[in-house]
């Protein structure tokens, strides 16, 4: 088992069971998303990765829906998204939060790998059967020519584009033409 896997069953655990104790009824639960790494650490594997390999890498983001008031996502429902992600990672996959109700993950392999595991991803996050929480994603090819901030930017423009499309929905980044 790579470091990789070995690293996304232990956070899967450490969420598993952040999200078991339970919090006095006046104290707030855990934010689990703590315990992965944030935008900048995303923005320097995604460097490290596209220059480490001649094999493609994309980064695919992952982001939340909700169809109710728009406060804050409950820490257990985060909890839960978060496992979930973790537990699907494939061997040399690496999740990060760059932000509230996101989730990226740098994958080895062509867009067209990431956006099959977007589609299963979206649809394992509606299946977990919270009430509203749904999911849609966006995604871009890292090359030579883009810096990691370009790339995340894509996929941030792609994922904004996926969500006003709605649940269920994965894009990749385009060039307009």
């Amino acid at each position: 088992m790579s470091f990789a896997s070995r690293f996304a069953h232990a956070l899967a655990a450490a969420v598993d069971e952040a999200a078991a104790d339970e919090a006095p009824a006046d104290e707030a639960a855990p934010d689990v998303r703590a315990l992965l790494p944030d935008r900048e650490a995303l923005l320097e594997r995604l460097t490290e990765r596209s220059a480490a390999s001649d094999a493609p890498v994309t980064l695919l983001i992952v982001g939340l829906l909700r169809r109710d008031d728009g406060r804050p996502t409950p820490a257990p429902a985060l909890a839960s998204v978060t496992s979930l992600l973790a537990r699907s990672l494939r061997g040399e996959d690496w999740l990060s939060s760059p932000g509230a109700g996101e989730f990226a993950i740098v994958m080895d392999g062509p867009e067209s790998a990431a956006e099959t595991a977007g589609a299963r991803l979206t649809a394992a996050v509606a299946g977990l059967g919270i009430g509203g929480l749904t999911a849609a994603a966006g995604l871009s090819a890292s090359t030579a020519e883009l810096d990691a901030a370009e790339v995340f930017h894509r996929a941030m423009l792609s994922l904004n584009a996926a969500r006003r499309v709605g649940a269920g929905t994965v894009l990749r980044y385009r060039e307009p033409s």
